[in-house]
């Protein structure tokens, strides 16, 4: 009898222990809790600066520009001399050149010789109708003259008159051009060498800094050339493309934060603009994307980013939506159940499905509208083979 109890309690051991040998061991799990707090979706892309208004100062003519002494950040003032323009020096006479224009000199003597003449001539015409108009109203006063032949007289007198005028002008236009055709060709003789030249001055269009000089060396322009870039360091903005998507949910007004610019502290901005017209741009995978530039000033007092230039690269994090006392959720605890979300939560050591109602979420947390309370455990990073009801053990 005591031999048969024996037995049976040997038995019961044994399946006891395979009992124990073969039941499942809970799953292995990592739990965050269940937040309220601030709640911030943003787009984020890196942007730079960039002046709001840059001058760029060029040649308003030909000319030869003096040396600039201007440095990059040199300051300027409004109306302050920025460069000097010299008249450029007519091109050099060969001998076949220099006989050409000796002998169109002789040409134009001759036709001031025969312009004289013609003064000469349409002087003496002048005379001699005016002579014949006096003995005409002579004869005319003795009633031996027709008082409409006095009115022929004066009419020719008149027309002398303009033959003159004319033969003057001829005259003054040959003597001009006779005067350019002796300046050609003693434009390199030895008395014009140090003749006093008038200079041009161009000056800066406002107050600021030179950003660039484009032309430093003396040296012959042309009309249109570039000379240096002036604006205002303390004024900037930042200009960052993002996808046409995400700039159809910003709004002038939008926070900006902008970090990694190179000082300690995260500056604060807002959008100001967003482009009406958007481009294509390859991104680096190869994708091609459509992108819109949105323009954005810097809030922050001015003292904070003075270390700030024109072109530094910032990280721009532009505020899409910011939800005040949110129930928060990890993303990473998020799977899809139909047509809502999901996640497990642990409730008395095993995981419990629950279905959610995810208002928004970005990279980090999602936003909960309904089936969480703040404090409660869910499970993150859960295992494709984890079920409602499973044993877990949090890690």
């Amino acid at each position: 009898m005591k031999k048969n109890i024996g037995f049976g309690v040997l038995g019961l051991l044994l399946l006891a222990l395979l009992g124990w040998a073969f039941m499942p061991t809970p799953a292995d799990v990592e739990v965050a809790a269940v937040t309220q707090g601030r709640f911030e979706r943003s787009v984020q892309e890196d942007g730079k600066t960039r002046l709001r208004e840059r001058y760029v100062v060029s040649t308003p003519l030909n000319g030869r520009v003096a040396r600039i002494a201007l440095k990059q950040g040199d300051a300027v003032e409004r109306d302050a001399v920025v460069a000097t323009l010299w008249p450029v020096v007519p091109a050099l006479l060969d001998e076949r050149a220099r006989a050409e224009q000796a002998a169109r000199t002789g040409a134009m003597q001759a036709a001031v010789a025969r312009a004289q003449a013609n003064v000469g001539r349409a002087a003496a015409a002048l005379d001699q109708v005016r002579a014949e108009l006096g003995r005409s109203e002579t004869l005319a006063q003795q009633g031996f003259v027709s008082p409409n032949q006095n009115e022929t007289g004066r009419l020719n007198v008149r027309l002398r008159e303009r033959e003159l005028e004319s033969a003057r002008q001829e005259e003054d236009a040959a003597r001009h051009e006779l005067d350019q055709s002796r300046i050609a060709l003693r434009q390199f003789s030895q008395t014009s060498v140090g003749a006093p030249q008038r200079a041009f001055e161009v000056r800066s269009p406002v107050s600021g800094k030179v950003l660039k000089v484009l032309q430093q060396s003396e040296g012959i322009v042309l009309a249109g050339t570039p000379l240096m870039e002036l604006g205002d360091p303390s004024r900037l903005e930042v200009v960052v493309d993002i996808l046409t998507e995400d700039a159809a949910q910003i709004t002038p007004g939008t926070a900006v934060q902008l970090a990694n610019w190179g000082g300690p502290e995260v500056l604060l901005g807002q959008v100001r603009l967003i482009e009406p017209a958007a481009f294509t741009k390859v991104s680096a995978l190869g994708v091609e994307e459509q992108r819109v530039n949105a323009v954005i000033d810097i809030s922050s007092p001015p003292e904070k980013w003075q270390a700030l230039g024109d072109g530094f690269k910032v990280d721009v994090r532009v505020l899409v939506q910011v939800v005040e006392n949110a129930v928060k959720v990890p993303v990473s605890a998020l799977f899809p159940v139909g047509s809502r979300s999901g996640v497990f939560v642990l409730e008395g050591g095993r995981a419990r499905l629950h279905e959610i109602e995810v208002a928004a979420r970005n990279g980090v947390d999602a936003w909960v509208k309904t089936g969480l309370k703040t404090g409660t455990q869910v499970i993150v990073y859960p295992d494709s083979k984890l079920k409602d009801g499973d044993s877990v053990q949090p890690r």
